[in-house]
């Protein structure tokens, strides 16, 4: 069965005329007719019975016209789809940020991106590395944006974006805001909240049980906003990639002896088949001014 016979039956059966149905279609009607006979046979039966003066349905084509219809319906999606899709008119891109990226230089490109490409649908999925490069390995993510801690595997590309340093996070009034810095033995026995989605955490305290630094956690959460807003509740102080605040009115201060800083990077699989969208945006992302 050929497309253009599931064209030419439906024509048929809208006009019940084998010669209005050849011109709708932009064909003879002998062409008509004899794809007509071929779908036919193929089916093994009759699908319209030709009088002298009317056209019309056999009990078979009644009950063909549904799945002719469903075959043709989905045809012209598919045809729409991958237009869109070629042409970056409705064409989908599966993005994964990890949890503990702030979007404060993310948006910006995104707004940018949503400008010069319109048609490009971003879609945006959030989760810990480890869940990210599972999809993106799985093709349900085109690209992931993340900090790895140790060299990619072979099997992934990564473009840098920017370097993030941590901060010190803390309410407005409190001690720290007449400090420029503030070392991590300066927050020994401060009351403390611990955001257990950051990738530096275990580092952060190997590194506090080795210079004897005691931290105690007086709250806990996955959340990085319910850790801001704790902040700024007066409930204690925490360590924050600068580009993660995102409550109005916190305060920081860099982090120092040691310093702690992460690279963000923007992965994709390194021999993938990339869609028009995905090319289009690794494009940009080489483009943009990241540091600005």
């Amino acid at each position: 069965m050929e497309m253009h016979q599931v064209r030419y039956f439906l024509a048929v059966c809208d006009t019940l005329n084998f010669t209005r149905a050849a011109e709708l279609c932009h064909v003879s009607q002998p062409s008509l007719t004899q794809a007509i006979k071929k779908l036919e046979d193929e089916l093994g039966g009759d699908l319209f019975v030709r009088e002298r003066n009317r056209t019309r349905l056999t009990e078979m084509g009644v009950m063909t016209r549904p799945h002719m219809e469903q075959i043709y319906s989905e045809m012209q999606s598919a045809k729409a789809d991958a237009h869109h899709f070629l042409n970056l008119t409705k064409a989908p891109l599966r993005m994964g940020v990890m949890v503990t990226i702030g979007p404060l230089r993310l948006a910006p490109f995104l707004a940018h991106f949503k400008e010069e490409y319109p048609g490009i649908e971003v879609e945006l999925h959030e989760g810990k590395e480890e869940f990210l490069l599972k999809r993106l390995m799985a093709g349900s993510l085109d690209l992931a944006v993340t900090a790895p801690l140790a060299e990619l595997d072979a099997q992934f590309a990564a473009q840098r974006l920017y370097t993030e340093k941590y901060v010190v996070v803390f309410p407005p009034g409190h001690r720290y805001e007449n400090s420029e810095k503030i070392r991590l033995k300066d927050v020994s026995r401060e009351p403390y909240l611990d955001r257990l989605s950051c990738e530096l955490r275990d580092m952060v305290m190997e590194v506090c049980e080795q210079k004897d630094i005691e931290i105690y956690a007086t709250y806990r959460s996955e959340r990085e906003d319910w850790i801001q807003g704790m902040v700024m509740a007066r409930l204690g102080v925490a360590f924050m990639p600068q580009y993660s605040i995102v409550v109005a009115g916190i305060c920081s201060r860099p982090l120092v002896e040691p310093e702690v800083s992460r690279q963000v990077q923007a992965v994709t699989l390194a021999n993938q088949s990339r869609s028009p969208a995905l090319d289009t945006m690794l494009k940009e992302v080489r483009a943009w001014n990241w540091t600005g």
